[in-house]
């Protein structure tokens, strides 16, 4: 039934503005002076598992698209994407979710047949020390010239970015009192924080801690956006494995900036501070950070040491086990890597014979590999001198 007016408190049916939502959109007037949407909506738990998907009739690909678009808007934390390689992404928070999301984009969306590929999980790229070299990045027109360094995040200050105590579009002045006094930050640090990446709640920070006397700011500035993008570029894929990089804080030590504006635009800036960004990580120690489940186990007393048994397996340890008063079931807690974490609960029933059941949600990132991956043992002094001697011969022969 076609209506001109809806009082509030009604469901209303909007046709022809599917193709423009994604997940979620404000509709208002277009004569309103002042427009405001609806806060975007915020969870508890972030989607760390990733399927890779396709027809099993190439023919049906379009269909196939379709449903993953249409998926998208159903489920609130399903993310899709093509990775370089053509492969269509599904990323999701778990098998339980994943397992519902394949049934609605088979059956419901799309009514054909899909592969799918064995389940992966995201990682983040972080680093443990400060970078080792001071490093420069040049633009490709030689007339720009960046020096940055790497190091990480104070203990606590990535989850203080995502969860909002603190926020970039803050007054400089209230941003540089809150460093200033929860992290203790050195003042020109705390007041010359640039950037959090790769966006508004990215647990990166990118600082200025360039000198007046040393540093044309005014030329600096006039390229600050560029080198924003840039930096929030590089978080957003890390030189490791192209996956977002987690708890660094850059450092902007250094710049030389062509004074002639159609020298210094944004297609030499940027692609320079994502390399800059990049030469600064990986001199800093990187490593690998995978993600980690909560687990809630309930069992029966008898069941207790076969769920130890299972979580040991799986490289994940128990925190807490305890009676639940009134029952004759125990609660057992316990952090589980998510890599592990496949097939987890069919493995528990097996082991305890139906009696246990658990839930899982996403708890935090921890380091994942325990082997040194600096990328200065690639640079070692025989190498160094091999590359050095076959320069020399280049440039002779030439």
């Amino acid at each position: 039934m076609e209506v001109n007016r809806v009082p509030a408190g009604n469901w209303v049916l909007i046709e022809g503005v599917d193709q423009a939502i994604v997940k979620t959109s404000t509709i208002v007037s277009p004569h309103a002076e002042g427009v405001f949407i609806f806060r975007p909506l915020s969870f508890n738990t972030i989607s760390v598992v990733k399927i890779s998907v396709e027809p099993a009739n190439p023919s049906e690909l379009p269909k196939m698209l379709d449903g993953l678009r249409k998926v998208n808007k159903s489920y609130p934390l399903l993310t899709t994407k093509v990775e370089e390689s053509g492969e269509r992404i599904i990323r999701a928070t778990g098998e339980l979710y994943l397992d519902c999301v394949m049934h609605d984009l088979r059956k419901l969306y799309s009514d054909i047949e899909v592969k799918v590929a064995d389940p992966v999980v995201a990682f983040c790229e972080t680093v443990v020390e400060t970078s080792s070299l001071k490093c420069f990045a040049e633009s490709p027109n030689k007339k720009n010239k960046l020096t940055m360094i790497a190091e990480p995040l104070d203990k606590g200050l990535a989850e203080d970015i995502e969860n909002k105590v603190v926020q970039i579009d803050w007054p400089k002045k209230r941003l540089g009192e809150f460093f200033l006094k929860k992290y203790e930050w050195d003042f020109l640090a705390a007041r010359s924080v640039w950037a959090f990446g790769p966006d508004a709640t990215g647990p990166n920070i990118l600082v200025d801690d360039t000198l007046p006397s040393e540093v044309d700011k005014a030329l600096l500035g006039s390229v600050k956006d560029y080198i924003v993008q840039g930096f929030q570029w590089g978080t957003r894929e890390g030189p490791l494995c192209d996956e977002p990089i987690r708890n660094v804080k850059f450092k902007i030590l250094d710049s030389l900036i062509a004074p002639e504006a159609h020298q210094r635009g944004s297609g030499q800036i940027i692609p320079t501070a994502r390399r800059v960004a990049y030469s600064a990580f990986l001199m800093a120690t990187p490593r690998l950070m995978e993600p980690y489940y909560y687990v809630e186990v309930q069992a029966p007393a008898d069941c207790v040491p076969a769920v130890y048994t299972v979580v040991t397996r799986r490289r994940g340890h128990v925190t807490q086990d305890a009676p639940i008063s009134g029952s004759p079931l125990y609660i057992l807690k316990a952090f589980l890597p998510v890599i592990d974490s496949f097939g987890f609960e069919t493995d528990l029933r097996t082991h305890s014979q139906g009696q246990a059941f658990c839930m899982s949600v996403f708890h935090h990132w921890q380091m994942g590999l325990n082997e040194d991956v600096s990328i200065n043992k690639f640079f070692d002094d025989p190498m160094l001198l091999e590359l050095a001697k076959q320069d020399v011969m280049l440039n002779y022969a030439l």
